[in-house]
């Protein structure tokens, strides 16, 4: 037997008063006694002392007796509804026509045309006329004016030649200029051989028919209800209906009801607003644009209920729109750019829906 052993026995008889102990609990107590800390103890008596000594007393107590306080009437509690679900639609018409170029573009694309001049393989004429035909007599006349330039309206330049490298216009010189390629081109497009192989006089050439202008006769007479107006730019088409104190301008929209989908709702409304008289296109089934419109209370009474309108994008390809049978009492109607709906819109709408605006 070793000797931790004996000195757990000869401890056993010690802890006899303890009722019903076993030799293995026995063995662990001895075993594994509890660390003292005398010193943490003392320590921590003399500070509660300290602290104990050193508290002030108590104040005494005050024969006042403070009066409960009286609660406030409590205000007329309201039943706010939850917001309305509506559905809209914000229908454009994209540009019928590309934006025009500036300066630096005009000039980057003259250098491009020129450049090409000189990197392409040699104008071969028999490729595309047949010989003694009227078109060639033609063709042959017109290079000829031009001293050799294939191209027609890159000027007197000649991509081949010794002095090929002084391709770049001078300070100043309009020849880059889309008002002059369209003059050179309409120059060239006369015919001077007629179908008899025989040169026409110059007062007997027919003049080509001149290219349509970029403004529209809509842009003059300022009519924002026709879509041939702004044709480099995007219209949208807003209506206009009676407000509280006076008329809004605002996207097509109404309340969705519970049996149709929002893109289903959405084109309902349109037909609804602006007849069926357009051939239009949803873009997606997913809202581009969202508008809360908060519930209001004034003096403890609801005022205006709250509303959520998710607004699908849609596109116009032909038709125009109708008011006459509206369903939703909208007096007139207009196709405006971006800027413009900036003006008639309220700031808040405006700002909700312009996200899904472009720039043109």
């Amino acid at each position: 037997m070793t000797a931790s052993s004996r000195g757990a026995f000869a401890a056993l008889g010690r802890i006899q008063s303890t009722p019903r102990v076993c030799r293995q609990c026995a063995r662990v107590q001895i075993r594994a006694p509890a660390p003292s800390r005398a010193y943490s103890g003392a320590a921590a008596a003399a500070a509660t002392t300290t602290t104990t000594t050193n508290a002030p007393p108590p104040p005494p107590p005050s024969s006042k007796v403070s009066k409960p306080t009286e609660p406030k009437a409590a205000a007329a509690d309201i039943t706010i509804p939850p917001p309305s679900i509506r559905a809209g639609v914000i229908l454009t018409r994209a540009p019928l026509l590309t934006r025009p170029l500036t300066d630096f573009e005009q000039s980057y694309f003259f250098y491009q045309k020129r450049l090409n001049e000189r990197l392409t393989m040699p104008f071969i004429t028999s490729v595309y006329f047949k010989p003694d035909t009227p078109a060639l007599i033609d063709w042959n006349m017109k290079v000829k004016d031009r001293k050799g330039t294939v191209a027609k309206e890159l000027g007197v330049y000649n991509g081949k030649a010794s002095t090929a490298w002084d391709d770049e216009l001078a300070v100043g010189d309009g020849l880059s200029k889309h008002d002059k390629a369209v003059e050179l081109l309409l120059q060239d497009a006369v015919m001077r051989v007629s179908d008899d192989a025989e040169i026409i006089p110059e007062e007997d050439r027919a003049p080509p028919e001149a290219l349509a202008p970029r403004v529209s006769e809509a842009d003059i007479k300022g009519d924002q209800t026709r879509l041939d107006r702004a044709m480099e730019r995007t219209l949208y088409l807003v209506v206009r209906k009676a407000g509280r104190k006076k008329d809004v301008w605002e996207f097509p929209a109404a309340g969705l009801s519970t049996e149709e989908n929002l893109h289903e709702a959405a084109q309902r409304i349109l037909d609804d607003t602006a007849g069926v008289n357009m051939n239009t296109w949803m873009v997606g089934r997913g809202p581009a644009a969202v508008h809360v419109a908060k519930t209001q209370v004034r003096r403890g009474e609801l005022f205006e209920r709250g509303s959520k309108t998710f607004f699908l994008k849609g596109r116009i390809m032909a038709g125009q729109a109708d008011l006459t049978a509206n369903k939703f009492g909208y007096k007139e109607f207009k196709w405006l750019t971006k800027e413009e709906l900036a003006e008639v819109l309220e700031p808040g709408y405006y700002n909700n829906v312009r996200g899904m605006m472009v720039d043109r």
